[in-house]
């Protein structure tokens, strides 16, 4: 089966992020505006591909401060690098429904392989007689490697902000029209 497009439904997907903050908690954030072109080959997902983008003003943590400072050139600098891109380079097939996406990720200019471990959630048509097929990714990266180098040293030893992001998206998407009558 050739690749058919699939357009995210932002209501059923979310790309969130977590991080340790002064060592002994974490703290949870996502972005609220993003968009991803999804090229499935759902016979056989190592022949498909994903472009993700995201508006790095966009982040949510739940506390505007926090958030302003994310914004800000300490870490994401979103006025001067606005979108934070992904694009697959390869999807393979992993065990089970588990796969391996490889692609490169962009934050702040730089650019970085990163591996997304997917479960393949599977697919089925909702009430309205949409096809859905649902994701899960999760990935963990170092943001120094993407110049996101602030931190803070605490008296108490360590640093306000771990190096350590881990990410994780859920992702649920409908197959288009055109292509579902072709």
């Amino acid at each position: 089966m050739a690749n058919t497009t699939w357009q995210v439904d932002g209501a059923h997907s979310t790309v969130g992020l977590t991080v340790r903050h002064m060592v002994i908690s974490k703290v949870r954030g996502r972005f609220g505006k993003w968009t991803a072109k999804l090229a499935l080959d759902t016979q056989d997902l190592a022949r498909s591909s994903v472009e993700v983008e995201i508006e790095a003003a966009s982040i949510d943590t739940g506390v505007a401060d926090r958030d302003a400072h994310l914004r800000s050139p300490d870490f994401l600098d979103a006025a001067k690098y606005p979108t934070l891109r992904y694009a697959s380079r390869r999807v393979e097939k992993a065990s089970g429904d588990r796969l391996r996406v490889v692609g490169d990720l962009t934050i702040r200019g730089t650019t970085r392989e990163v591996v997304l471990d997917v479960e393949y959630g599977g697919q089925g048509k909702d009430p309205w007689g949409n096809q859905r097929v649902g994701f899960t990714a999760t990935a963990s990266l170092n943001r120094k490697d993407f110049g996101l180098t602030w931190n803070q040293a605490l008296e108490t030893g360590g640093v306000l902000v771990a190096d350590k992001v881990d990410v994780e998206i859920e992702l649920q998407a409908i197959q288009q029209a055109a292509e579902k009558a072709a």
